[in-house]
């Protein structure tokens, strides 16, 4: 793929390492063929090849991060498209740069958002705070008490990879 990141951008590791990344692609499709978010929702833009295009374009322009955002948001970073690149390509590399560029040019992050994005993948902490938040029910407001039943809490298996709870 043609490529005309400015000087700027390909001053930094990042810009350098997405220009390698982007110039191996030959727009083949293969990629589109094993992605599972492609084949569910048959949006160009919601494959690789397309998500590709717009890294690009945010790298050389740096407009459409909404777009963009919206598209990488989707990827289940999978690498399915990776084992069919003929090419090589390294899609799951280049996602995580986009994501970066945009998440460093974006809004910075409430209160809130900040504490579920901690919260969140802790999950004996979640756990232990839905079960405070049982405990805790009858004061919180109506909307919440129906996520917030006295179910038990299902047993999880170790992630193989990580040794944490899933």
């Amino acid at each position: 793929m043609q490529t005309q990141l400015s000087a700027r951008v390909l001053a930094t590791e990042q810009g350098k390492a997405a220009n390698d990344i982007l110039r191996k692609c030959v727009h083949c499709g293969f990629c589109n063929a094993t992605c599972p978010t492609y084949q569910l929702l048959g949006d160009e833009l919601d494959g690789p090849r397309g998500r590709i295009y717009l890294v690009k374009d945010l790298l050389e322009t740096g407009r459409n991060r909404e777009l963009t955002k919206l598209h990488l948001d989707r990827c289940l970073t999978c690498k399915s498209c990776e084992t069919t690149c003929p090419s090589g390509v390294e899609y799951s590399q280049l996602a995580e740069i986009g994501r970066k560029i945009i998440a460093d040019q974006g809004r910075s992050k409430t209160f809130i958002e900040k504490v579920v994005l901690y919260i969140t993948p802790r999950h004996r902490l979640f756990r232990l705070l839905v079960l405070l938040g049982r405990l805790f029910r009858f004061l919180a407001p109506s909307a919440m008490k129906r996520f917030l039943r006295n179910k038990p809490i299902a047993k999880t298996k170790q992630h193989p990879s990580e040794g944490q709870v899933v």
